[in-house]
């Protein structure tokens, strides 16, 4: 537990040297890389989408790849294609951008469906099939997509099979004036991005992403978590609630939040706190509920407000 709680404050402190005034933004981005989780970043244009993605790359020394989603961008510009060698005779297969560890897909509402369904393998099944054959991606592998929520014209929603792959969402928002006269300083001469340097390895990282998976999580925290799913299924602006997909991501999400707060236990404060992140997203609203401007968020805020947390009881086999 403490060499994952080591690993995470060595990649939350490095990147907080470029996202400043966001501790809890970096540390929801590091809690998904430690669960092998994807994050869709919806935000507005300007306020640090990207160089999260960067920083996150450069300080675990992994490979980056970036891919701008427009309207006329194809799948196999994402996955790779397969091209005939006229002095092999044979066909190789050439690489899309997607076969990298960190994968920045930006404005992913852009493309269309088609395209979009391209990450679907991908993100669950971290591997890519094309014609007829499968390539496995490398580990870690972490899809960041951003999302400009307020943009609608030439955008394409995302459907709910590809939020559903999402393990949370999250929003930077604007920063503080404090935190903003501080960008302005740090930035004043040279970028920090480009002064960023690597802080954890790579197989660090993957050794914690599988020691996260053996803190400890109490059958009532399990209940707790599935009942708080099954909520969100049962009200009545809710049109579709939350998926299995999502009591699994709380669970994953919560063992990891617990390491990092340095603790081999998880606790309902721990799920209450990544409720929202990782639930509201899976929800869709009824449309007499949308028509009154019933936000995802607030259903799941309702759920937790309304549920009645588990009581405690001793761990068998501690001292």
């Amino acid at each position: 537990m403490s060499e994952i709680q080591d690993v995470a404050s060595r990649i939350i402190e490095n990147v907080e040297r470029v996202i400043i005034g966001k501790r809890r933004e970096v540390e929801l981005a590091v809690v998904a890389m430690l669960c092998r989780g994807h994050v869709l970043i919806e935000d507005v244009p300007g306020v640090g989408k990207t160089v999260l993605a960067k920083a996150l790359a450069r300080s675990i020394g992994a490979s980056f790849r970036r891919i701008q989603f427009t309207p006329d961008l194809l799948p196999s510009d994402v996955t790779g294609v397969s091209v005939f060698n006229q002095q092999t005779r044979e066909f190789e297969f050439r690489p899309g951008p997607i076969m990298a560890q960190i994968v920045l897909t930006d404005e992913i509402n852009r493309a269309t469906p088609k395209t979009q369904s391209a990450l679907l393998e991908c993100m669950e099944e971290h591997q890519v099939t094309v014609d007829d054959r499968t390539y496995m991606l490398p580990e870690p592998f972490l899809v960041l997509a951003t999302q400009n929520p307020i943009e609608y014209e030439g955008t394409f929603p995302l459907p709910e099979a590809q939020l559903d792959r999402f393990l949370m969402r999250i929003t930077l928002g604007h920063p503080g004036a404090r935190d903003e006269v501080a960008i302005l300083d740090a930035q004043q001469h040279v970028h920090p991005l480009d002064t960023l340097e690597q802080v954890v390895d790579v197989a660090e990282l993957l050794a914690a992403q599988e020691e996260s998976k053996g803190i400890y999580a109490d059958p009532l925290i399990k209940e707790y978590i599935v009942a708080l799913v099954h909520a969100t299924r049962d009200l009545p602006d809710v049109y579709l609630g939350a998926s299995p997909r999502g009591s699994l991501g709380l669970h994953r999400t919560g063992q990891a939040y617990a390491a990092i707060q340095g603790r081999d236990y998880v606790i309902p404060d721990d799920i209450k706190t990544l409720a929202e992140v990782v639930l509201a997203h899976r929800i869709i609203i009824s449309p007499s509920a949308r028509i009154r401007n019933v936000d995802t968020r607030d259903v799941v805020q309702e759920v937790i407000s309304t549920l009645p947390v588990p009581g405690t009881r001793v761990r068998q086999g501690r001292g």
